[in-house]
């Protein structure tokens, strides 16, 4: 068996193995990036691409549908397979960004295999033994499976196979009402499927429950049905003929059944047990610094157990060439990473939702917020409806919802009040460029000063004074 020593290997070829591979190699560290799969990850090719890729389709058939004032809707003529080849297209134009020839070219060693650990400090892949001095655990996750009676033998969907789909479905039944489930179940109706969601719980049931109201409505006015608050105890049936029992009694039928439920971290096949690697159905076990149980061992993105977002793994794969490459001490602090459901209207969330900062901070939170319906861009653009809302505790905020137009674009500038602790004063001070969608910002942290400075006698009474006494 050939045997190889390097600085840092990494496992796993997606967002965060990618990133940490990239940034150590052009640093001078000896790299090795073992991937069994496709370079690139979930993201590239079943994941945050060609879901974005599907949602920009839906959204042109659906503004033919809509149309504007003085412009005539009309009935979108939509090619679904020639849609399918757009997805595979952008993930085409991506992927020599992700690929082997340019990993190599940057120096790295890269080995198209699984990974195994054989000891605390070395992992065997293809054939060759690695020995390291770090390692990075970075292999992602899977779609969950849950444990419904009939799911063993009738066929279902999940993210890694619904974009091969070249045949439009005729009625697509989505099991699971998070971000995943609502994208996909917008996007297929509007390129002309019947959609029904399914979701034991609430539609989504992490977010502000103000925000998802707004886009619930949204959908069902499109036509997604929604069920919530009902189990899905049984399905049955077979390609194009589903069928799914819910626990009070109904029975769903439709053509395709798509499964978005989650993910889980695959760990068991690395033999972690043998490198001294603490883990959990979760995830690897890891402190603050994203160090395992052996020193020896990271983990990033999804197989840190945390988040599961691909810009996580991108910002714990910088985490860690600070540490394994540089030396330098450094912290994962989750508290300002921002989450989007790229639907239309887009839901973006970054730091505390309402209820988490009225359980937290309680009286002295105050909620500020300012509508689309006041923004002029938004105006202009038929897209009045929705909100941003900010939750201040002592003149910082801790936590930024926003449902409406370009959301998740909106959302940065929060994620940056928080990371960096601005106050609300710096936000209500920054110069906006009108008219901008952004400005929706500005206006909300406004409203922050506003009782103070437009409901105070006694601000009332210093103008009067001020007045009186300027010559």
């Amino acid at each position: 068996m050939a045997r190889i020593k390097t600085d840092i290997c990494v496992i796993g070829a997606g967002s965060g193995g990618l990133s940490v591979a990239a940034g150590a190699v052009q640093m001078g560290a000896r790299v090795v990036l073992i991937e069994a799969g496709e370079m690139g990850g979930d993201c590239l090719n079943v994941g945050c691409v060609p879901s974005k890729a599907l949602i920009a389709a839906a959204k042109a058939a659906e503004g033919q549908r809509k149309g504007f004032r003085g412009v005539k809707p009309v009935t979108p003529d939509i090619d679904f397979a020639a849609v399918k080849d757009h997805v595979a297209a952008v993930i085409a134009g991506i992927a020599p960004v992700d690929s082997q020839e340019r990993f190599e070219g940057l120096g790295c060693t890269v080995i198209r295999a699984f990974a195994r650990f054989t000891n605390p400090r070395e992992v065997e892949a293809g054939g060759q033994q690695i020995r390291a001095r770090r390692f990075v655990i970075a292999t992602g996750s899977r779609p969950a499976v849950p444990p419904i009676p009939g799911l063993d033998t009738a066929p279902y969907l999940t993210n890694e196979t619904i974009f091969a789909l070249r045949e439009r479905p005729g009625h697509l039944i989505v099991i699971g009402g998070g971000p995943i489930g609502v994208e996909m179940a917008q996007a297929h109706r509007r390129l002309g499927c019947e959609v029904t969601v399914l979701e034991g719980s609430r539609i989504m049931g992490k977010d502000d429950p103000e925000l998802a109201a707004v886009l619930t409505a949204a959908l069902q006015a499109e036509g997604v049905r929604l069920i919530e608050g009902q189990p899905v105890v049984r399905v049955s049936g077979q390609a194009g003929s589903m069928e799914v029992v819910l626990g009070d009694g109904q029975v769903i039928t439709g053509t395709h059944l798509l499964l978005a439920v989650g993910r889980k971290v695959e760990l068991q096949a690395m033999n972690l047990d043998a490198a001294g690697v603490a883990h959990t159905p979760k995830g690897v076990t890891v402190n603050a610094s994203l160090r395992s149980t052996n020193r020896r061992v990271y983990a990033v993105g999804d197989a840190a157990g945390g988040l599961q977002f691909t810009h996580v793994a991108g910002w714990h794969a910088g985490l860690i060439i600070r540490q394994a490459v540089l030396g330098l001490p450094a912290k994962a602090d989750p508290r300002a990473i921002p989450r989007v459901t790229y639907t239309e209207p887009e839901l973006a969330q970054v730091g505390l939702t309402e209820a988490e900062a009225r359980a937290k901070h309680g009286d002295a939170l105050t909620v500020v917020r300012a509508d689309f319906g006041h923004n002029d861009r938004a105006l202009t653009e038929g897209k009045g409806q929705g909100f941003a809302k900010v939750l201040v505790v002592k003149g910082r905020p801790v936590g930024a919802s926003i449902i409406g137009p370009q959301a998740g674009e909106l959302i940065g500038l929060w994620a940056l009040a928080l990371s960096a602790r601005l106050k609300m004063s710096a936000i209500a001070g920054m110069v906006a460029p009108y008219p901008t969608l952004g400005e929706v910002s500005k206006r909300a942290a406004g409203a922050y000063f506003s009782p103070q400075l437009f409901g105070s006698p006694w601000v009332k009474r210093l103008v009067r004074l001020v007045q009186r006494l300027i010559p």
